[in-house]
């Protein structure tokens, strides 16, 4: 690989206290230089000569034939020469006051600076070095434990949005999707040298530990994390079985999560938990996973969940069908929890089951729970027989009481009774004083989030918000495919995130550019859906391609190019030069340079090869023409025409056909016309397109079937 162009510069910078730089403080391995730096390199430029693949521009710095000359990207090897400590690093703007330097805190750090040396006078000396584009690095991580579920997605990103340069011996701080750090140490790159650029370039990295002893950690770290019984006695978790009830206990208020990962979608879904002892023992969390949504249900992060107390020691929450969206919900995420420490472990059964949606908050009705000779007793609101009637109000009286704002009827003096309460601030009730204590802890406590400024006095509306607005809900992002904060301002949002539906991380992310795959075109990432969608439009109004009129032949009259081109083959030997509607191949034995302006001549020529076909047959091994004396014989079938006379009648009606262009023609054809027509014939009788197309795609791709049902899709419109 040949060196890149090098710049001759070279200059001593005071370093910029990093508080002149809060507003724009640079990421990465990013620098701020002086304008008249910019300057100096313009002019050691012009004395040196960079490809024009190289050449970069800085905007309003300079005129355009000056930055121009400016390879792409800059890059600089940074010395400190108190220490000797070496990194290079990319260009972020030409804006510093002049004499200084501002240095992100990834390289202050690989310069070995610490906040106090801005004001002790240290310079650091920057030169101009162009560094090859890396091809391969070995990181070694430096703690054990590093677990993250795609560090190919993790580490592009963070590359691509920080560092031009990597630098040998250097350590990368990696930030991870929930606020943790993993750091690295640059051990091995290629090309071999000190450092390689990491900009437009297909790099190979590899993750390996830094030594046996670190592996063996990660491991049994790796294992002790996905041991699913926890030490403190709660139970396991795990997966939920559709229908299938579990038993578990809990002994302290952590968690116990199960996921559910099938079930009937096209009903809808309910959630049992039930065998618990006390009413306020356990509560139930339930979060449908999809893109939109990925923690695991908590008691302030959870799309549903019952605070409630348990009625008759049941707790249940129901979630519609999800049939009409059977690709976004992945999966259903259940957690349950002790909102306070129990005394003793608690028992639970937890079930998921189909409920038809009649039975989902279907209203009760006591009226038609009772006979025509029963009565309501006005104590206790039951129906009794009107013959007990008496002696029931007399035992009912003495013995029970009724809640005047509930209307629940308990025993007198009985603990329920004496524990019962209602909440002055909403509709809450329940039957305990641990009961009123998880009621205004739950409904009428200050809660903050802790991602940004919003607060509430109430644990269902923060999970509202977290699960909504909120810029730290963490989402599947389309476009790195990482679990990432959403972002954004929850209370002002972007009119780009509430017109096109995506998070304030996804239109940053998605600003990044690819190649369509059908035309070539240069477009956003998330704008390639809108991009696409043209196509289709495109796609219906194309006309059907002009198909060889013979039969047997897999070619189009103008010739078809992998990309749909239709006609790619005009000018280049392939446009049809005949009335007859077939192509250059099966007219070709036809031709003949003579003056024939009536046909006559031509319909002979057509009629000796029907005659030739029949009685002689083209002698071919491939040939599948019923007309054809070697196609019958190929086939299995007896020959017909063997003579003249006998011939003669056969091809008279195919002789008075000939001017209708909508009948077709039986001519032999060479191998490669043969397979695409019976490949074409083959994928049209699925039915999902015309012949017409699947002749062209059989010619633009060869006969391979796999390739032509993808150029189908690409170009083609289905049958309506």
């Amino acid at each position: 690989m040949d060196p890149p162009p090098q710049l001759k510069w070279s200059c001593a910078y005071d370093l910029l206290p990093s508080a002149s730089l809060a507003s724009k403080l640079p990421p990465g391995d990013k620098i701020i230089l002086p304008q008249s730096a910019l300057e100096e390199l313009l002019s050691a430029s012009r004395a040196g000569s960079f490809p024009a693949a190289a050449y970069a521009s800085f905007g309003d710095f300079g005129s355009d034939d000056d930055t121009r000359q400016l390879p792409h990207p800059l890059m600089f090897r940074l010395l400190n020469p108190d220490n000797g400590k070496a990194v290079y690093a990319g260009i972020r703007e030409f804006s510093a006051p002049e004499g200084t330097l501002g240095l992100s805190p990834f390289l202050s750090e690989s310069l070995g600076l610490d906040a106090h040396d801005a004001d002790l006078g240290t310079r650091i000396v920057v030169v101009a070095q162009q560094l090859p584009k890396g091809t391969y690095a070995r990181l070694r991580p430096l703690e054990a434990g590093y677990n993250p579920d795609d560090w190919r997605s993790l580490l592009e990103r963070h590359l691509r949005e920080n560092l031009t340069c990597l630098t040998k011996d250097a350590v990368l701080c990696v930030p991870g999707v929930r606020g943790e750090t993993f750091k690295f140490w640059v051990d091995k790159m290629a090309p071999v040298g000190d450092g390689i650029c990491v900009v437009d370039t297909d790099l190979e990295i590899d993750i390996e530990p830094l030594n046996e002893e670190q592996a063996r950690e990660t491991l049994r770290q790796i294992i002790s994390k996905d041991q699913s019984t926890s030490a403190n006695g709660n139970s396991e978790g795990g997966e939920l079985i559709f229908q299938k009830a579990v038993t578990g206990q809990i002994t302290s208020s952590a968690y116990v999560d199960y996921r559910l990962q099938s079930w009937d979608r096209s009903r809808p879904l309910t959630v049992t938990l039930s065998g618990l002892a006390e009413e306020d023992s356990l509560d139930l969390f339930v979060t449908p996973k999809t893109p939109r949504q990925r923690a695991m249900p908590r008691d302030s992060v959870h799309v549903l969940a019952n605070f409630n107390p348990a009625k008759n020691g049941v707790k249940t929450i129901s979630l519609p069908a999800t049939d009409a969206e059977p690709d976004s919900v992945e999966s259903i995420l259940v957690s349950i929890q002790a909102h306070r420490q129990p005394s003793e472990p608690v028992s639970y059964q937890l079930r998921a089951q189909a409920s038809d949606p009649s039975d989902v908050d279907a209203p009760t009705n006591d009226d038609l729970d009772h006979g025509a000779d029963d009565e309501r007793c006005a104590n206790c609101m039951r129906w009794v027989p009107k013959r007990t009637m008496v002696l029931h109000e007399s035992f009912c009286r003495r013995n029970n009481i009724i809640c005047p704002r509930c209307r629940s009827v308990f025993v007198r003096e009985s603990p329920e009774w004496e524990g019962h309460w209602h909440c002055d601030k909403d509709d809450g009730h329940g039957n305990s004083p641990a009961g009123k204590a998880k009621h205004d802890d739950v409904f009428h406590r200050h809660r903050q989030c802790p991602s940004c400024e919003f607060s509430t006095n109430s644990l269902p509306d923060l999970a509202r918000h977290r699960t909504s607005v909120c810029p730290g809900k963490l989402i599947l992002c389309r476009f790195c495919h990482l679990e990432v904060p959403q972002g954004g301002d929850p209370f002002r949002p972007s009119p780009e995130v509430v017109l096109t539906g995506m998070t304030a991380h996804e239109l940053q992310d998605g600003a990044r550019t690819t190649e369509c795959h059908l035309c070539d075109k240069i477009v956003r990432l998330r704008d390639m859906e809108t991009h696409l969608k043209h196509h289709e439009l495109d796609k219906v109004q194309r006309p059907k391609p002009a198909i060889c009129r013979n039969g047997n032949c897999g070619r189009t009259l103008g010739g078809v190019g992998p990309r749909g081109q239709l006609g790619a083959g005009t000018g280049q030997g392939q446009e049809p030069s005949n009335d007859l509607g077939l192509c250059s191949l099966c007219f070709g034995p036809l031709y003949v340079s003579l003056h024939d302006p009536d046909g006559k001549a031509l319909r002979r020529r057509i009629e000796r090869r029907y005659l030739g076909q029949l009685m002689s047959g083209c002698g071919k091994a491939h040939c599948a023409n019923e007309w054809c004396k070697t196609g019958r014989a190929n086939g299995g079938l007896e020959a017909r025409g063997s003579s003249s006379q006998a011939a003669l009648p056969l091809v008279k009606p195919l002789m008075e056909k000939l001017q209708k262009r909508d009948e077709p023609m039986s001519f032999c054809v060479d191998e490669t016309g043969h397979k695409q027509r019976t490949l074409a014939n083959l994928v049209a009788a699925e039915k999902g397109w015309d012949l017409e197309w699947c002749v062209a795609a059989a010619e633009a791709e060869k006969g391979n079937v796999e390739k032509m049902r993808d150029w189908l899709q690409a170009w083609a419109p289905r049958k309506m």
